[in-house]
């Protein structure tokens, strides 16, 4: 199901005109400038720079208290769901870092509607062979909000419903908060976000399937 919400997703963004009606709210043609300046020292860190260290900590810490803990009773209950979120964190960010070095899909600010050099294309689309780019662009999906969606994966490391829930909002509100920024400042769509958002659902949903195998398998018969 996840597999054909992502399909549908990327057929309507490439398909409806959204995302350039969406991205024309946040650029004046008058100025030639985003809503936000990417060069502002504070924002860039609390919303990139700092974000992304802190999602790159809570990683490491939560791969030492594995490591260290899995031997410990109390740590049996939340062994499983501490491997996925563990191994989200590393595949979620990697997969779409790999994704969006081949996809050659330019950000808003390059693009000719917004005063780039770039025109618009579908993913599914080719350049056209008047034009000629010699550096390949890398904005499709978006890379920088993938860790804070592979939080996503906290959803099964709680016990309760409401535990669950809290962590799913958590990582919505961080996700979009980085998605958000990074649209403000002209390097991302929406669809960009959105798509990240799905993708690193559905990654985890695999992985949480792989270590249920691996658990399965490694039971004594």
């Amino acid at each position: 199901m996840t597999a054909l919400v992502l399909a549908v997703t990327i057929l309507f963004f490439g398909l409806s005109g959204m995302d350039i009606w969406v991205q024309k709210h946040f650029y004046n043609p008058l100025t030639h400038r985003w809503i936000l300046d990417s060069d502002n020292a504070v924002l860039r860190f609390i919303f990139y720079d700092g974000i992304k260290r802190l999602l790159i900590i809570v990683a490491v810490l939560l791969l030492f208290g594995l490591i260290l803990g899995w031997k410990r009773p109390w740590m049996k209950p939340y062994r499983r769901g501490l491997m996925i979120v563990v191994l989200s964190s590393i595949t979620v960010p990697l997969f779409v870092g790999s994704l969006k070095a081949v996809t050659n899909i330019p950000c808003p600010k390059n693009l000719d509607i917004f005063d780039g050099t770039y025109p618009h294309t579908c993913v599914w689309e080719k350049y056209s062979s008047e034009f000629c780019h010699t550096e390949k662009q890398k904005c499709w999906p978006a890379g920088h909000a993938s860790g804070g969606f592979a939080l996503l994966s906290l959803f099964f490391l709680f016990q309760t419903r409401k535990a669950k829930l809290a962590a799913v909002y958590g990582a919505m509100v961080i996700g979009w908060s980085m998605g958000t920024y990074k649209m403000l400042i002209g390097d991302h769509f929406l669809s960009h976000t959105t798509i990240t958002m799905i993708l690193a659902w559905l990654i985890i949903l695999l992985i949480a399937r792989t270590v249920d195998y691996g658990i399965e398998k490694g039971k004594p018969d």
